[in-house]
């Protein structure tokens, strides 16, 4: 019972503001000076689990890759892209909706970083959808909801992670998410275009006043297809580790840079101290959760949560219901990489003792972790539209994003009874 208080301190410390890494440090100290069983000694071994995080190859992938996603928001390549988009679907009552969605999906597929994404999105495409008659609440939840793909969508941060804790292929749950995201931006454009249909005045035809030539079209649309298709497929055929491809991904995206004519030692500059933070922060929590599971473990946290599912419940269904419904809950507080270092090593063991396959697993929890981006009061990604435009008040982004969480909800739900979707490449 001690593991659950420490556990429960963690997460009211998380709620009350204090900072992840710090949280999961001082509580592990705090309860390991406490408690005369466990000690300081639980410690020793830190050093080497923590030389082992530095030494990890596939987590490597996760600054290479926040690298390609910045260099990438600086290469003006959304704006070429959502023109092009927009063309294909003029004159279409809901395209530039659209036309939004799968921009998003591009991006998703070429940066991996929700942060980059959302910005992007809402410094683009908002403006030109409120210009074209959309509703404020559809626009705003379009938006957000288009800039959140890179959570689901290969190549994804949140996957590398979750191959990390869960000792899984980076390269096969690329594979493995590639048709559940797909399903999900197939829900979300037939939710615009029903609603086009049923009210058209909430997302009216967009007529463009200058005209573009589909090779024009093709041809802004085929550098981020290119290295979209050099980084994933060089993982999907075994040429290349997701480190390797990461690593191929960020001079593609240099390149597309020259070629786009906007790279300078301005934008270098930024890419690379914000990549220094992101990856410094998730490192951190890394660390602090290292920490914090040693002790768990030592007060027998994870040995408990293990008998109570498969002893006292010893439903599979049960524990995946309840696993996914705290994984939302925890998303409406907490944010995903929290979740990745907190609940889902607590999971991994029950996982394993019902024989669920830890990949389809895997992308369960990925798609439920997009829906943290979402839900308010703390969804990142209502932060990020809200400080990019003051055209659409609070509550109208709140009224937006819940038919998106409903749809995110509606794919996990598809993924839980149509596993083979996520073997379909593996």
């Amino acid at each position: 019972m001690i593991a659950l208080l420490m556990f429960a301190v963690v997460l009211i410390l998380l709620l009350i503001g204090i900072p992840v890494a710090f949280v999961f440090g001082t509580v592990s100290l705090i309860f390991a000076a406490f408690i005369p069983e466990i000690g300081f000694d639980v410690f020793n071994i830190l050093p080497f689990r923590i030389y082992g995080i530095m030494d990890n190859t596939t987590l490597m992938a996760v600054p290479l890759f926040i690298a390609m996603g910045l260099v990438l928001e600086k290469s003006m390549m959304a704006e070429k892209l959502l023109s092009s988009m927009s063309m294909l679907f003029r004159g279409v009552r809901g395209g530039l909706g659209v036309s939004v969605v799968l921009v998003g999906m591009m991006l998703a597929a070429s940066t991996g970083i929700v942060s980059a994404s959302v910005v992007m999105m809402s410094v683009i495409a908002l403006p030109l959808m409120l210009k074209a008659g959309y509703d404020k609440s559809l626009t705003a939840g379009t938006v957000a909801a288009s800039g959140t793909l890179g959570q689901i969508i290969p190549p994804s941060i949140i996957l590398i992670i979750l191959g990390d804790v869960m000792s899984v292929s980076v390269g096969d749950l690329f594979k493995a998410a590639i048709l559940p995201g797909l399903v999900l931006v197939g829900l979300y454009i037939i939710y615009i275009l029903v609603i086009a249909y049923l009210k058209p005045q909430l997302a009216p035809a967009y007529e463009v006043e200058e005209e573009i030539s589909f090779i024009e079209i093709l041809l802004s649309m085929f550098p981020p297809l290119l290295l979209m298709v050099s980084v994933l497929g060089s993982i999907f055929m075994g040429i290349a580790s997701p480190t390797e491809s990461a690593a191929f991904g960020v001079i593609g995206a240099l390149l597309l840079s020259l070629v786009n004519k906007t790279f300078n030692m301005q934008m270098v500059k930024y890419a690379s101290l914000e990549t220094v933070k992101l990856t410094g922060m998730i490192f951190m929590i890394l660390f602090g959760a290292t920490a914090f599971s040693l002790v768990f473990n030592e007060l027998g946290g994870t040995e408990l949560i293990l008998d109570f599912f498969s002893n006292d419940i010893g439903n599979v269904w049960v524990f995946i219901g309840v696993s996914m419904l705290a994984i939302f809950v925890l998303g409406f507080f907490i944010d995903f990489i929290e979740i990745s270092f907190i609940i889902v090593p607590i999971l991994v063991p029950v996982m394993h003792a019902f024989g669920i396959d830890p990949v389809w697993f895997a992308v369960l929890i990925a798609l439920n972790l997009q829906a943290s981006f979402l839900t308010p009061p703390f969804g990142l990604a209502l932060f990020f539209l809200k400080g990019a435009t003051d055209q659409i008040t609070t509550l109208q982004i709140y009224k937006g994003i819940i038919p998106f969480i409903l749809l995110q909800l509606t794919a996990l739900g598809i993924a839980v009874l149509f596993p083979e979707l996520v073997f379909a490449f593996l």
